[in-house]
């Protein structure tokens, strides 16, 4: 080993970006803008930069560069589920944005639990993240503290809200409640049921939405809504229209709060001889894949997940870099997807 590797090397016996750096022959800031792939650095450079580190094996040290600069290169995003379609095509679009501008996306699944959520809140901000992604505005007051007391850039995911200071990305799941429900009772149908899972924030504001409806209507019957805390799948849905349709064979119409419950009531209704939409009208929420290949195809709500999560992505990158953003609350709408099942 020669002297200057010695005498380059940190105290644990690593090379530092300063050695990188002095190999490549340019700036320690100009080497650290060339590995994280940001701002604009001759290609020349970038090659001799990556060639320098690799000739070094160096490997950088986030918690050396957060102490330098009070902030990591990373980005906190917390989720409700993975196994949910929905919030994954969310984070493909959320990483499309951010990972190009040098970011590492910090992925909590918080699987629907508050408790959980605090927990990932504690233990990212503990690593000083630059920014941070959090969905709806349903959490416990020590969560809530959390974000508020860190000083983190954060963009609030799927729902909206017009408080002052706060920036949020998402559509109104009430609304897309309302039009489903309008939908159902314009096509002539009067005994229209109710049936969710997961029963999260925005799964109630849905069933906010079909209750205002079907009572300005004046065909309102809270016994025909059937909620399960369990988590939403397609066998389940199987289950709940039997279930559901035990206790109101004269149900003429379903709105499901996902997709998937939907998917499998077709699939259950097949099984029992049931005509849809003739005699059952079943509607989804969310148009999942497979929703346009069922027989007959689902009539759903299609919601933009990766126009969400693009949007909040860059959002959050203007805030990062202590900018300004035109609009805090940005409403990405919904469209009313109308096949055969209803």
């Amino acid at each position: 080993m020669s002297s200057n590797d010695r005498a380059g090397r940190a105290g644990g016996g690593r090379h530092t970006l300063q050695d990188v750096a002095a190999m490549a022959g340019v700036s320690p800031m100009t080497a650290s803008r060339a590995l994280r792939g940001v701002g604009r650095v001759d290609p020349a450079l970038v090659e001799r930069v990556r060639a320098a580190a690799a000739a070094l094996h160096y490997v950088p040290d986030p918690a050396a560069r957060a102490l330098a600069s009070a902030r990591s290169a990373s980005v906190a995003v917390l989720v409700p589920s993975l196994a949910n379609t929905v919030f994954v095509d969310l984070l493909e679009a959320v990483h499309e944005v951010l990972a190009p501008e040098g970011y590492q996306v910090l992925i909590g699944n918080t699987h629907y639990s508050r408790d959980e959520e605090e927990q990932l809140l504690r233990n990212y901000l503990a690593h000083r993240p630059s920014g941070m992604l959090v969905t709806g505005f349903e959490r416990n007051e020590a969560a809530r503290r959390l974000i508020e007391a860190s000083g983190v850039p954060c963009v609030y995911l799927m729902e909206l809200t017009s408080a002052p200071g706060v920036h949020c990305v998402g559509l109104s799941q009430l609304a897309a409640g309302q039009a489903v429900t309008e939908h159902l009772l314009a096509r002539g149908r009067r005994r229209i049921g109710f049936v969710a899972a997961q029963l999260d924030a925005r799964t109630m504001q849905r069933a906010e939405g079909y209750r205002r409806t079907l009572q300005g209507a004046g065909r309102y019957d809270p016994a025909l809504e059937l909620l399960s805390p369990a988590r939403s799948s397609i066998r389940l849905g199987a289950t709940l229209l039997k279930d559901f349709l035990a206790r109101h064979p004269d149900a003429d119409a379903i709105f499901f709060c996902n997709d998937d419950l939907a998917q499998g009531a077709l699939l259950e209704a097949l099984r029992l001889g049931i005509r849809i939409p003739e005699q059952l009208m079943v509607a989804g929420f969310n148009d999942l894949e497979g929703s346009d290949c069922f027989v007959p195809r689902l009539t759903t709500v299609r919601t933009p997940r990766a126009e969400i999560g693009r949007c909040a992505a860059t959002m959050l990158l203007q805030l990062m870099r202590g900018g300004r953003v035109a609009q805090s609350a940005v409403d990405v709408g919904f469209e009313l997807v109308v096949r055969e099942s209803a």
